[in-house]
């Protein structure tokens, strides 16, 4: 193979790559649309070209949207009709109450082996864009932003999509359920600092295309913020003893007999 052909091979992988990013981040927009009201359950989307013209994207990568919505089933694609919104679909899985512990366990073991998997894949490109990201964190740009999309490359250069909406699916219990959000954010505002580093290992065993190293630097990432979980936890408990033991004190004491 000549280095023109080899060039122009690695080109259309990076233009693929590009392509496949798009249409989830069009896939986002279009349920914060759904979830806003904008599209209520029943109504139908603007055509195709319409929603090319609104995100600024090709026909083909909206197509792919619609796909992946229809799959979610958030929306029925209706021949010579058009797509509509579906009352929105409860998973009973959705309805189940999972702690910030269970989560990080799943994350850790779930990610630990997707780094691992995409350190053989990972393409220069994906690297550039989570160099990004961490430039973004240290600079403290949307640092939760430049966290979830640092994951989802790496998910994405696993070149699994199973694996891609696991990861999502993991995002999406962090920012919907109350319980794991404020834990989260409770740890994660106190620890900027580690969180960045933890990424740079993360990065470096990536960039040096070492699997058991991408997966032991993931897993010691989530090995100290489940610590920190646990931390959090007992502060809270110790802080509840103290409240309620403050509580029967006042309401026992003698001392308004001895003044």
């Amino acid at each position: 193979m000549t280095v023109l052909s080899e060039n122009i091979l690695d080109a259309l992988k990076g233009k693929k790559m590009k392509n496949r990013r798009m249409f989830w981040q069009i896939v986002e927009k279009i349920e914060i649309m759904i979830d806003s009201g904008k599209y209520p359950p029943g109504s139908r989307l603007p055509p195709e070209r319409e929603l090319a013209e609104l995100f600024g994207v090709s026909r083909p990568t909206i197509r792919e949207a619609i796909i992946a919505l229809e799959v979610r089933q958030r929306v029925e694609v209706k021949t010579s009709s058009g797509v509509y919104v579906l009352e929105q679909y409860i998973d009973k899985q959705d309805s189940v109450t999972i702690s910030a512990f269970e989560l990080t366990q799943a994350r850790a073991l779930v990610e630990g082996e997707a780094a691992a998997l995409a350190a053989a894949s990972i393409s220069d490109k994906e690297l550039a864009a989570l160099q990004v990201t961490l430039n973004e964190m240290e600079a403290s740009n949307h640092p939760e932003k430049a966290d979830r999309e640092f994951h989802l490359i790496i998910s994405t250069a696993t070149r699994n999509n199973a694996i891609l909406l696991t990861v999502e699916k993991f995002w999406k219990l962090r920012d919907l359920q109350p319980n794991i959000r404020n834990a989260y954010k409770s740890v994660c505002d106190t620890s900027d600092k580690d969180r960045l580093e933890e990424h740079r290992a993360i990065f470096v065993a990536l960039k040096e295309r070492n699997p058991q190293a991408a997966r032991a630097a993931m897993h010691s990432h989530f090995n100290r913020l489940i610590n920190a979980l646990f931390a959090m936890s007992e502060a809270e408990a110790l802080e509840e003893v103290r409240k309620n033991s403050t509580q029967t004190r006042d309401l026992y004491s003698l001392n308004h007999l001895l003044g």
